[in-house]
């Protein structure tokens, strides 16, 4: 059965087994977290494997989901950054006559009609929840109910919430980990303002990525390629720079599409009027779709993140440069 959020905090309990996809990783570690929290499992009732260990420990796994817990309670398996590829052998997990544990499989993008989606939104017992990472409103709701409704927070500057949803959004763990941080730093005046978001951000190097998204989607090369030099540097990780290249396009994508700009920061509101400009919506398609395969191969091909990233934001840069010469013309 197909899933949304709303439905898994009373399901849960109720299926043996739940499909956790999409490119929010933060978002489906959070429900992993609220699934063990919901059925009150105990570390010893807890077991987990990447997806890669599948064949190896096959033996284990079904063991460890077959078998009563030997001390009490009910017994959890997670399956991290599973595919297609391992569509089979879940099956015969989540369907398996003797099964004990409530199993959990994560997993990034997954192709509509592929086989986890198909085995788990069309299965019974079983269901499929999607994690898209969130979009200007959906962070916006976000950052009002963490902040007003459980932090206490009286007020928050227009500009601080413009620059926080420009800046938020591609790990929904980061940003609730940004949240609690601001809410903190609030705490004794109750208002966040635009100055303290800003004090806030440095260790997440929000001006060289805002020089990094932005300069990449106008054309700027030397400012792209400087930026991602900073933020590498920094010890920014890769994956994350790919999930926030991906919810940048899909706002470049809304603009182009709608036309109707988001809301930005003013720094960086110049470069993005130019990206609406210059890309197309076949164009942005194809890059969203190459984004997903970048982290696909960061995740599985065991080549260094770093030099992936480079080279495909140097080749997508000089094609936003290409793309902006041909329009003057």
């Amino acid at each position: 059965m197909k899933w949304k959020e709303s439905d898994f905090k009373d399901g849960i309990s109720k299926i043996r087994a739940v499909l956790i996809y999409g490119p929010d990783a933060g978002q489906a570690d959070e429900f992993c977290d609220r699934a063990i929290e919901i059925l009150e499992i105990e570390k010893d009732n807890l077991f987990s494997l990447d997806a890669d260990e599948l064949r190896d420990k096959q033996d284990a796994l079904f063991a460890e989901s077959c078998s009563p817990s030997m001390f009490g309670g009910r017994k959890m398996v997670i399956i991290s950054n599973a595919g297609d590829s391992d569509a089979q052998l879940i099956n015969d997990l989540v369907s398996h006559n003797g099964l004990c544990a409530t199993v959990i499989i994560t997993a990034g993008d997954l192709r509509a009609g592929g086989g986890l989606r198909s085995l788990f939104e069309t299965g019974d017992n079983i269901a499929a929840l999607p994690c898209y990472t969130d979009d200007a409103r959906t962070l916006a709701t976000l950052i009002r109910r963490e902040l007003s409704a459980e932090s206490g927070i009286q007020q928050i500057t227009p500009d601080a919430m413009a620059y926080m949803t420009s800046h938020l959004g591609g790990d929904r763990g980061i940003t609730r980990g940004f949240l609690a941080k601001i809410a903190l730093y609030v705490s004794d005046k109750k208002i966040v303002e635009l100055d303290d978001v800003e004090k806030c951000l440095p260790d997440t190097g929000a001006a060289n990525t805002d020089d990094y998204l932005y300069s990449l989607t106008a054309g700027h090369v030397y400012q792209t390629m400087v930026a991602l030099d900073r933020l590498l540097y920094d010890n920014s990780d890769a994956n994350m720079l790919v999930r926030m290249l991906n919810v940048h396009f899909k706002r470049l994508l809304s603009a182009v599409v709608d036309g109707q700009l988001p809301r930005l920061f003013w720094k960086v509101a110049e470069k993005f009027n130019q990206a609406v400009k210059i890309w197309p919506e076949k164009e942005i398609v194809a890059v969203l779709q190459r984004l997903n395969e970048l982290e696909k191969q960061i995740r599985t091909t065991g080549m260094p993140g770093e030099i992936l990233l480079r080279d495909f934001s140097l080749k997508l840069a000089m094609r936003a440069a290409k793309l902006a010469i041909k329009r003057r013309k």
